[in-house]
């Protein structure tokens, strides 16, 4: 019983030293030497916005060998609403103004749960997608609906059930001179320009599923005549990229940043008529767009910002590729209030080490 309890005290002191060098490691990993003469930081502010924003998500199917793409886009509205951010907890509250989204008539309804989430470390950039979609439209019937008038409006497809789960990290080289709080959170302010290459990988898993065809009828050259009703798809895929922002006179801004990813995906195409279904690894495409564009200040900024995804991938089809994209637009002004005593402990795991001037 005493050499249980000495082996077990043994383990307890060398878990406990193991676990204290891995939390030394993980902060070493992510917190940040912060150059201030390119960006000072306000996580210890308040920060409040007020914003506007659409985030939508969409699906494409393309045939090369017939140089034809059906596109299905969903009926998404337009939101108002306001944010906060303190340290690196945010939230932002939206609604639906229905006087400003009126085309139901036109374009249908779609019902959607959109948990698109861009998280912003100085050393990693963060994307998580949780996409339910219920009720899309053909964008483009003229070359799909035979006979089609512009009188008649969008062909609606209110049965087609869209998902996208999965999530996008990068890793941001020259993190102490370059932020992308400054210019997507607005809790920092970037003074000087600067970029920085960025590395990463991406994982999703993506379906799209109706009561019938995806492809409207009449059309039996394209996807050399399949008819089916649900595609799903599993990726990964690992990309580089860059960022740059380019300041001018200190308060305005002007960034954007583009990734290109290569990876694999396994893709499955159940036939609309029986339970058989096309299955094949093929190459799986990816890129993400960010553009911002604003006034930033000691206390006041001002920014529109811009975050798409896109991955496009083969089919087990030949010539052809399903194109899967989810995004998020957003319009917002605001001001930070400083606090006379932080509500959070300053120096936490993922907050940054400033840095003297030189």
């Amino acid at each position: 019983m005493r050499n249980y309890l000495l082996l077990s005290l043994l383990f307890a002191v060398t878990f406990s030293a193991s676990a204290q060098k891995k939390e030394s490691f993980i902060k070493r990993a992510l917190r940040t030497e912060n150059d201030t003469v390119y960006v000072t930081q306000y996580l210890t502010d308040v920060t409040l916005r007020m914003l506007g924003q659409r985030k939508y998500s969409y699906y494409d199917l393309n045939d090369h060998g017939q140089d034809k793409e059906l596109l299905y886009r969903p009926n998404n509205n337009i939101t108002v609403g306001v944010g906060a951010n303190y340290e690196l907890l945010g939230l932002n509250l939206v609604f639906n103004l229905p006087f400003i989204n009126k085309d139901n008539d036109e374009r249908g309804k779609t019902k959607f749960i959109d948990l698109q989430t861009h998280l912003y470390l100085r050393k990693l950039a963060i994307d998580l997608y949780g996409n339910f979609y219920k009720g899309f439209y053909i964008d483009n019937p003229a070359g799909f609906v035979p006979g089609y008038q512009s009188s008649d409006g969008y062909p609606k497809r209110g049965d087609l059930y869209h998902t996208n789960i999965g999530a996008n990290v990068q890793y941001i080289f020259n993190d102490s001179k370059f932020s992308y709080r400054a210019a997507f959170v607005q809790n920092e302010w970037q003074k000087r320009s600067a970029g920085s290459f960025m590395a990463g990988g991406e994982i999703y898993r993506m379906s799209m599923r109706g009561d019938s065809n995806l492809i409207p009828s009449g059309n039996p050259e394209f996807f050399d005549g399949n008819t089916f009703n649900k595609s799903s798809i599993f990726t990964v895929v690992g990309n580089v990229g860059y960022a740059y922002t380019l300041v001018v006179k200190q308060h305005f801004y002007l960034s954007g940043s583009l990734s290109g990813g290569l990876g694999v995906n396994s893709t499955a195409m159940k036939y609309e008529d029986s339970d058989d279904k096309l299955q094949e690894i093929g190459w799986q495409f990816n890129n993400t767009v960010r553009l911002a564009a604003g006034y930033n200040s000691d206390r006041y900024f001002a920014s529109v910002t811009y975050v798409e995804n896109i991955t496009r991938g083969q089919s087990p089809i030949a010539r052809t590729y399903q194109t899967f994209g989810a995004g998020t637009f957003r319009v917002s002004i605001g001001r930070r209030f400083g606090l006379k005593k932080p509500w959070i402990k300053p120096g936490s795991v993922l907050s940054s080490v400033e840095k003297k001037e030189e």
